[in-house]
């Protein structure tokens, strides 16, 4: 039996793990992997900044619907900090503002980052994507103006010292949404006494997807298009960390045209929740809010797309 060639009338549904390399926007990975692919609708799950590399996932169709858990989920990354120099961008890319010898020992720097784990106020750099009435801070920063940023709450859930080599350190650090490596940096060199800056970095995971699993551009041009959709994941990849709540056919039908339903609630909790919510044959539905044994529609999946059953899941009514 001949194998069908998938064309560009096809759905193209589901989540590439792209190995992004450095240099590339992430915008213009996207355009790329997106022709490639032939795929009509797109977006991506967390800019990277050209000068970093590492896991960006690729959403298409049904599953950019669920972009912001993406954004949401925890991220990990490996940061280069090139200590004793001090930059105006707060990377490798801008001007030297300060160059300072570098004093601090490895027990300095164990010490040093102790201190940023946990819930802290990080004051977001000029050089970011962040908004300004409409205007980049990157832009503004690139026409010499400096804006007062309001510091942010983020949580730094852990920071490992992988290598210590002066003036370099290279750190593995897992912390919640909005965190910037770069204004981690800069903070962790001026509480070191002797600045520093970000010399490289690369993102190894978001939420529980890994960029061990990733493909990079190059790689996913040699393929043919059937294999090169054939890496794609589905679009409950990004909702894993959900509860799950399985549906039969008849509530099934009610909760794909946005009616409110009555479920059993699963503990005595009764704290909203939100959870994926399946149909008959493993079917992604969408996503709702649960409370107690209310379910209510929040996003809803119009494609039907499958993956493997999960483990020791019952019906919930």
């Amino acid at each position: 039996m001949t194998k069908r060639i998938p064309t560009k009338r096809d759905p193209v549904d589901g989540i590439l793990l792209l190995d992004k390399p450095v240099g590339l926007s992430s915008n213009d990975a996207l355009v790329r992997a997106r022709r490639l692919l032939e795929a009509r609708k797109a977006g991506h799950g967390g800019t990277l900044d050209p000068l970093a590399g590492g896991l960006l996932p690729l959403l298409f169709g049904e599953a950019t619907k669920f972009a912001l858990d993406s954004l949401d989920a925890d991220k990990t990354y490996v940061a280069e900090l090139h200590l004793g120099v001090a930059t105006d961008t707060g990377d490798a890319e801008g001007r030297v503002l300060a160059e300072r010898e570098v004093v601090p020992d490895a027990t300095d720097l164990a010490r040093a980052v102790c201190a940023f784990v946990g819930a802290i106020d990080q004051v977001p750099p000029m050089h970011s994507a962040l908004k300004r009435d409409g205007r980049p801070l990157y832009e503004l920063a690139r026409a010499g103006v400096v804006v007062d940023r309001a510091p942010r709450r983020v949580t730094i859930h852990s920071i490992d010292v992988l290598r210590f080599s002066p003036p370099y350190a290279e750190l593995r650090v897992r912390c919640s949404k909005g965190t910037y490596i770069r204004s981690l940096a800069i903070d962790l060199g001026d509480r070191l006494g002797c600045g520093a800056h970000l010399s490289r970095l690369r993102r190894e995971r978001v939420g529980t997807l890994d960029v061990a699993d990733a493909i990079t551009l190059e790689a996913l041009e040699a393929l043919g298009l059937a294999e090169r959709r054939a890496r794609l994941l589905p679009a409950d990849a990004l909702l894993l960390g959900l509860p799950r709540v399985d549906l039969d056919i008849p509530s099934g039908s009610r909760f794909r045209h946005g009616q409110k339903l009555r479920v059993e609630p699963s503990c005595a909790d009764a704290s909203p929740r939100r959870v994926r919510v399946y149909g008959a044959g493993n079917e992604l539905l969408g996503v709702a809010l649960q409370q107690g044994s209310e379910l209510q529609p929040q996003r809803l999946v119009a494609a039907q797309m499958t993956v493997p059953p999960a483990a020791g899941t019952g019906i919930e009514r």
